[in-house]
C-alpha cells in the first residue's frame, strides 16, 4: 500500500538517508569524481542540513512509503522566484526522488500529484522545477506530466563540477 505524508522534524534522518542514497543513485555517473560525491552530499544531505531545511518554513517535505517503507520524498519550496516564470505566487519543486528499486511500481506520479494538490491548496498558481539535461529520464517523466521547458540555468555541485539544468513550468 502506497501513502504519502507530510515530514516534520521526526523525520530528518530518514529524509537525509533517502536524499543522499536518491541523489548518489542518480547522478553518480555523471561525476568522474568519486570525493565531488561525497563532498557534495555531506554539505547538502546531512542530519543538520536536512533538520535546517525542515525547520525553514517555506520549506515543506513529503515522504512517500509502499507498504510503510519510505522509498522517496518530495521537496516544495513556497514563493520561489525564477526569472523564467512569470508568477510572484509559485513554487519550486525542488526535489522528487524515489529510490531506483522503487521507480518500476510508478508512484513519482503519485507523489507529483500529491505535491500540485498540497501546493493548490496553498493557493499557489505555478509550480516549476529544474532537472539536469542529462536526466533523460526525469525529463520525460516531467514532460509526460505536461511540464514545458521554459530556460536553462546552472547548477555548480562543488568548484569543479556545473551541471546544465533545464526549467520547466
Amino acid at each position: 500500500m502506497i501513502k504519502i505524508k507530510k515530514a516534520n522534524e521526526a523525520d530528518t534522518e530518514v529524509l537525509a538517508l533517502l536524499g543522499r542514497l536518491t541523489w548518489a543513485e542518480s547522478h553518480v555517473h555523471y561525476l568522474d569524481d568519486k570525493n565531488m560525491l561525497i563532498k557534495y552530499l555531506d554539505e547538502n544531505f546531512s542530519i543538520s542540513k536536512t533538520k535546517q531545511n525542515i525547520n525553514t518554513p517555506r520549506q515543506l517535505f513529503y515522504i512517500i512509503y509502499a507498504d510503510d517503507l519510505p522509498i522517496g520524498y518530495a521537496k516544495l519550496v513556497v514563493n520561489a522566484i525564477n526569472e523564467n516564470v512569470a508568477s510572484k505566487n509559485s513554487c519550486r519543486l525542488e526535489r522528487i526522488f524515489i529510490l531506483n528499486d522503487f521507480i518500476p511500481l510508478k508512484v513519482g506520479k503519485q507523489l507529483l500529484t500529491y505535491v500540485e494538490e498540497q501546493a493548490k491548496a496553498l493557493q499557489l498558481d505555478t509550480m516549476w522545477l529544474s532537472v539536469y539535461i542529462k536526466n533523460i529520464r526525469a525529463i520525460r517523466f516531467y514532460e509526460r506530466n505536461e511540464f514545458k521547458n521554459v530556460g536553462e540555468l546552472n547548477f555548480i555541485v562543488n568548484e569543479k563540477s556545473l551541471y546544465s539544468l533545464k526549467t520547466y513550468r
